[in-house]
């Protein structure tokens, strides 16, 4: 099983907000998912981005892949 941790899509249109999820790769963007570890708010001023560290560098340690945006969020909020 590949396990990604990557955002998925929440709020109305045209004004989204991302939780970040641990979600096997083959499942759907917005589908099943196996754990939530934190959100993401790219509509406020500033950006808010909360993430449970210990939480996101255990699947980190036990092989999930985070994605590309995900990544440069563990590294704005020092987890990486």
């Amino acid at each position: 099983m590949a396990v990604k941790i990557r955002l998925r899509r929440m709020g109305a249109k045209k004004a989204p907000f991302y939780r970040v999820v641990v979600a096997d790769s083959r499942f759907p963007r917005d589908g099943r998912f196996i754990e939530e570890i934190g959100y993401y708010d790219p509509t406020k001023d500033p950006v808010v981005v909360n993430i449970d560290g210990e939480k996101a560098k255990a699947w980190i340690a036990n092989g999930a892949q985070p994605t590309d945006t995900v990544r440069v969020l563990l590294k704005k909020s020092n987890i990486l």
